[in-house]
């Protein structure tokens, strides 16, 4: 298993902050702009900064066709078909049950790293680490969440919609591992290059018509998501797969939740109850054995 570094934690509570900020901002633009709107928004934005920057640096785009279907299908696993799987989803179950069904995707990439990803394999730290996790999201969501699984017909297609968008997102950290190494940069921008243009065929087929004015908060959200929850966040990511692996980066779903309880506590004044401090200690705690080496042989 790579071994992560001090460089590669830091980079992690980066991406950390710049996807749990990314909630906020969508709540304000959604004042002007359509769920569409702003995906499409903020992945074009995205993609113009990083191509133009690479343009300016003289950093040419890949020729190889295999390259660039490594870049279609994780702009299609990364970007698209989760956000429209999730949100889809969203629509018929409570955001707390949304948080724990989004909480299975370390345990899709444990899974499938072990079997696609040489050197990191599953053991038993990764599986005790992936049960604490799971369990202090549980926990910090509020067990009562677990009562909404099941339902009717359309709440449980809309349950496996969640999941299959956490299926995606493991999916897509394993394709991110194996692809070719090249600078995250690069990666960051053809990918998103890929995403926009697949969001706005998707914006275009729906008719979403575009807002007659524009507001500056609203705008002002849309280009903080584009520019820094997108286009930056995205470098960071790939840099963090490629340098410390897909089960490392996957730990990002335990901890935007403990950065949402503290965001909340500092910024909004919310209570820090007992059931929250105790789920952040489950939760970094099985963080912390996830990452502990077998006493018994190979690496964790």
């Amino acid at each position: 298993m790579p071994h992560a570094r001090a460089e590669d934690w830091l980079l992690l509570a980066l991406l950390v902050v710049l996807w749990g900020s990314a909630f906020g901002l969508t709540e304000i633009a959604l004042r002007l702009f359509s769920p569409l709107q702003i995906v499409t928004g903020r992945l074009w934005i995205g993609a113009l900064v990083l191509l133009s920057l690479l343009v300016v640096s003289g950093q040419g785009l890949p020729r190889s066709w295999r390259t660039w279907g490594y870049f279609l299908s994780m702009s299609v696993f990364g970007n698209v078909l989760p956000f429209y799987l999730i949100s889809w989803g969203q629509q018929a179950i409570p955001s707390g049950l949304t948080g724990i069904l989004m909480a299975v995707m370390p345990l899709v990439v444990l899974v499938l790293a072990h079997f696609l990803v040489p050197g990191e394999k599953l053991n038993t730290p990764k599986i005790i680490g992936f049960v604490m996790g799971f369990c202090g999201i549980v926990l910090l969501t509020g067990p009562s969440a677990l009562a909404g699984l099941g339902g009717n017909p359309a709440e449980i297609i809309a349950q496996f919609s969640v999941l299959a968008g956490a299926v995606c997102y493991g999916l897509n950290l394993i394709i991110a591992r194996r692809g070719p190494r090249l600078p995250p940069q690069v990666t960051a921008g053809c990918v998103l290059l890929g995403s926009a243009l697949l969001s706005a065929a998707a914006s275009i087929a729906q008719g979403d018509p575009l807002p007659g004015s524009l507001d500056l908060a609203p705008t002002a959200a849309l280009l903080s998501l584009g520019l820094l929850s997108t286009g930056l966040a995205t470098v960071v990511y790939y840099r963090v797969v490629a340098r410390a692996g897909a089960t490392f980066l996957s730990l990002i779903n335990y901890l935007i939740p403990v950065f949402a309880v503290l965001a909340g506590v500092v910024f909004l004044g919310e209570e820090m109850t007992t059931r929250a401090v105790l789920a952040l200690v489950v939760i970094l705690s099985g963080i912390l054995v996830s990452r502990r080496r077998e006493t018994s042989g190979g690496a964790a």
